[in-house]
């Protein structure tokens, strides 16, 4: 393998920071185009153009796209991310795929077309390529709107000379989204319907995106090593994991990274005040602003704090049934995130009982997500599962401890923290058991409170830690080449 050679490689995702955002995946998808790029390969990003984005773009070509008995115009606009660091000042294009009939209504997802709107892209994606006469080594898939790149490349343009070096890594980001439609989208596609079986695109009767991936990239990709041998099992598997045995031998888990170029106290422009390991006493600081802003008592307790997506994948339920025991600890609890209603008011509800202990904020901002990360004390993360997780790694960085479920990327990531042999950097549990995390949160408050130098080596070893995707990065250039090696 000769993993030192430069690689073309086009990564295509649904949502790019800072472009559009509605969980992780657009945070991975803007950070590791920028870290391999500083490595020196040509990287490019292609993504939807959608109404929301207001960054300054500019035309570079457009196209028809057949869809079923119809064409529809593709127009490619372009713009770049700066990938630079103090050594580098490379620059990242990014491709955006408009169309006035797909893309310019509002909201990222949730139309009744949604799948019409991602075979679009798959296929728009595909035929812009040599219209920009950009021949990659690399089409990098990420998740189900995604998946059918795979598919495409191999059995409807494989017969084009232009495509026939390209390789395909499909990575899932989180397997419980798969983008399933009626069988009538292979019209959209112009797919056969002799594919339409259970050993290939068809899915429990329907076309399954994530399915196509899975069964059609020359590569596949988990974002943890434990989420690859999860979604292997019955109980992670969402009815996938007898596909997912099939492709074993090419499925791979790299952990994410995160951009310390976003996520770092020390430069951070959305906190209240910078800090490091050289003014770690700062610290504090940020945590009685926070305290201030969302209406708590400035003290000098552990805050907790948590963000997220209020939906049932990320362990709130446990969350709610050790609440009062939680509450008679002297603490304070910050929630910020919006999703299911049921939790949504489940939080509120908990304000309005604890008005001196919580702050309850449903919404999405990016801002006070910061100063929660910089100004909380410890950070939950309960998770039922979790492919990767950012947030604790986020957490991480800001000197702020991590309680978490050992699944998925929080089993890869955080460990048990030992105060007397000094090792481990959070604080972790196994049975998805509200006792089991109660406790968890309670050997931590142990900690907090009575072993105040442990707490600060804790910290302190917490922001020192490297989980940056410069350094994952280099494990998705091996991943690639892999791919790149691999016989048709």
């Amino acid at each position: 393998m000769n993993i030192k050679k430069k690689l073309k490689i086009l990564v295509v995702s649904a949502e790019v920071v800072p472009f559009a955002k509605s969980g992780g995946l657009a945070d991975v998808a803007g950070s590791l185009p920028l870290a391999l790029a500083r490595k020196g390969n040509d990287v490019r990003i292609a993504m939807p153009r959608y109404k929301e984005i207001e960054q300054t773009m500019h035309y570079i070509t457009d196209f028809p796209v057949q869809m079923d008995w119809r064409k529809e115009t593709c127009i490619v606009r372009g713009a770049e991310i700066n990938a630079g660091s103090e050594k580098n000042t490379a620059a990242v294009p990014v491709y955006f795929i408009d169309s006035y009939h797909y893309f310019d209504r509002e909201g990222m997802y949730c139309h009744l077309d949604d799948g019409e709107r991602f075979a679009f892209m798959c296929k728009a994606v595909l035929e812009m390529l040599p219209k920009i006469d950009f021949q990659p080594d690399i089409i990098h898939c990420n998740d189900w709107h995604t998946g059918p790149i795979t598919f495409l490349l191999k059995n409807k343009y494989g017969d084009n000379g232009f495509y026939k070096g390209i390789k395909t890594v499909f990575t899932i980001h989180n397997l419980q989204y798969q983008g399933n439609y009626p069988k009538d989208i292979l019209k959209v596609f112009g797919i056969d319907d002799s594919f339409f079986t259970p050993h290939q695109l068809e899915f429990y009767g329907q076309f399954s995106f994530i399915k196509t991936g899975i069964l059609y990239a020359d590569v596949i990709n988990a974002v943890s090593d434990t989420y690859a041998k999860e979604i292997q099992t019955k109980e992670y598997g969402e009815l996938l994991e007898g596909v997912l045995e099939i492709r074993e031998d090419d499925l791979y888990g790299i952990v994410n990274g995160i951009g310390y170029e976003h996520f770092n106290p020390r430069i951070d422009k959305l906190i209240y005040k910078n800090y490091d390991l050289e003014n770690i006493e700062v610290k504090k600081e940020n945590k009685e602003n926070l305290q201030q802003e969302v209406g708590l008592p400035i003290k000098d307790v552990p805050v907790i704090g948590l963000i997220h997506r209020l939906v049932d994948q990320k362990g709130l339920d446990l969350i709610e049934n050790v609440f009062d025991k939680l509450m008679k600890h002297d603490l304070q609890f910050i929630v910020l995130g919006l999703g299911d209603p049921y939790y949504e008011t489940m939080f509120k509800k908990m304000q309005e009982k604890y008005p001196g202990q919580v702050a309850t904020r449903i919404e999405f901002n990016e801002k006070l997500a910061h100063k929660i990360y910089a100004g909380s004390d410890i950070f939950l993360m309960p998770s039922r599962f979790e492919p990767c997780g950012l947030g604790q790694l986020i957490s991480l960085k800001y000197g702020t401890i991590p309680i978490v479920r050992s699944v998925g990327g929080l089993a890869d990531t955080i460990h048990e923290f030992d105060a007397d042999t000094k090792t481990g950097n959070g604080f972790v549990f196994q049975k998805y058991s509200a006792n089991e995390f109660l406790e968890a949160v309670e050997r931590c408050l142990l900690v907090y409170n009575q072993k105040k130098d442990a707490w600060d080596y804790l910290v302190k070893s917490a922001i020192s830690s490297d989980y940056s995707w410069d350094k994952q990065a280099e494990k998705y250039v091996d991943l690639f080449n892999v791919a790149v090696d691999k016989k048709k």
